[in-house]
């Protein structure tokens, strides 16, 4: 999101659980387009709240999995916040080879970024971002 549209939003990313480690085909997929994600850590809904990220804060949550959406609406019935699906592929465990499970990282990193110029128009921090 930084990427396409620089500090226009504020942006974090959290997930359902946070006892995952960032996964090495999106660090390389995302690195294909100069998006570093080498040092992204990986955290929770509940670990944003605990460090006193508040959630009231937010207009909007993309959930890019089920689990994640149900989440989201559970954690933001009380605020006015807009909570999104956006059905993305999950490439956990697509391919044989390490250029299929690429192939099917690339088509999940491809559909977010559709969906993301569908959702806030073109890429705003210049024309070599994507």
């Amino acid at each position: 999101m930084k990427k396409f549209y620089g500090h226009r939003a504020y942006v974090q990313s959290a997930g359902v659980r946070n006892e995952l480690e960032i996964d090495g085909f999106a660090v390389a997929v995302c690195a294909e387009l100069g998006v570093e994600l080498q040092r992204h850590r990986v955290r929770s809904f509940d670990e944003m709240q605990q460090w006193g990220d508040d959630l009231s804060g937010y207009d909007l949550i993309v959930a890019l999995s089920p689990a994640s959406q149900r989440r989201a609406l559970d954690l933001t019935r009380s605020y006015h916040l807009d909570v999104e699906y956006w059905p993305i592929l999950d490439p956990t465990g697509l391919g044989e080879t390490r250029e299929a499970k690429l192939a099917s990282y690339r088509q999940a990193r491809d559909q977010i970024i559709a969906r993301m110029v569908a959702r806030f128009g073109p890429a705003t921090e210049g024309d070599d971002n994507v």
